[in-house]
């Protein structure tokens, strides 16, 4: 079966507060891009340590390698499952 893109936006992505989060990781970015952290195609994201996408204070962004980055181990409840 297909994945249904436009049924996934109007259901998840378009909502207020998805929209907010997605502001706020692009702002990431750019502070990361400004302080020299990324660099454009340089194959990394901007990972929030704390998980919060809406909290962007310098001490909570890192630039880690996209494979690491949305790649988490998760529980059978999909939640996180705590690194060691």
């Amino acid at each position: 079966m297909a994945r249904d893109y436009k049924k996934e936006y109007a259901n998840y992505h378009s909502r207020p507060e998805q929209k907010k989060k997605r502001a706020s990781r692009n702002a990431a970015r750019r502070i990361a891009l400004k302080s020299g952290k990324v660099k454009k195609g340089d194959s990394l994201d901007v990972h929030h340590r704390n998980g919060n996408p809406m909290d962007n204070s310098p001490g909570n962004l890192r630039a880690v390698h996209k494979s690491k980055n949305r790649s988490f181990a998760r529980t059978k409840t999909a939640r996180k499952s705590r690194s060691k």
